[in-house]
């Protein structure tokens, strides 16, 4: 988490909000890689199964960051 409560995808400034709009925005793992290539194809694809994992309680979080 950064200072403003955000969670940050490992050392970038990329925020889990980003990349799981570009997911549910229909982005493939590769497309969200070349969006943001700061960020390695294994953390994006550990992420979304992450998400689909646990995402009542990421869509909690997102909510509230909203």
């Amino acid at each position: 988490m950064d200072e403003a409560g955000g969670i940050r995808i490992g050392q970038s400034r990329v925020t889990l909000d980003s990349l799981l709009a570009a997911y549910h925005a229909g982005a493939t793992p590769e497309e969200i890689a070349t969006q943001y290539s700061v960020l390695q194809l294994s953390d994006i694809y550990a992420v979304i199964a992450y998400y689909l994992t646990h995402c009542s309680q990421i869509d909690n979080y997102i909510e509230s960051r909203q």
